[in-house]
């Protein structure tokens, strides 16, 4: 980790070099190790949503189905973004099965 002479927060590599995000300092990334800056590319993932027939016990809500316009839908949450994010609510239609979800 690199961290800011000026202001002491901690530097973010941008374009090939540590920039801090409070003041603006920036630096090389000359004589830094290697292994801080990640060369690796962030795979898309396969989000299960509900597996087989878990939808029987959830919740319901009064919601509008975007498919068939029907009115009720279970609801649940999950935790698809970072930790300091809200979650995301899954509705899945009790009409049709259609699912779809709401962001904060």
């Amino acid at each position: 980790m690199e961290f800011c002479p000026k202001c002491k927060c901690m530097m973010f590599p941008v374009q090939g070099s540590f920039v801090c995000k409070k003041c603006g300092y920036s630096k090389g990334t000359e004589g830094v190790s290697g292994d801080l800056v990640s060369k690796s590319e962030r795979k898309d993932r396969v989000v299960t949503v509900l597996e087989g027939n878990f939808d029987q016990g959830l919740p319901t809500t009064s919601t509008r189905c975007p498919e068939c316009g029907h009115n009720v839908a279970y609801w649940w949450l999950r935790q698809l973004r970072s930790a300091d994010e809200s979650e995301t609510r899954f509705f899945k239609c009790t009409k049709c099965s259609a699912t779809w979800r709401e962001y904060d």
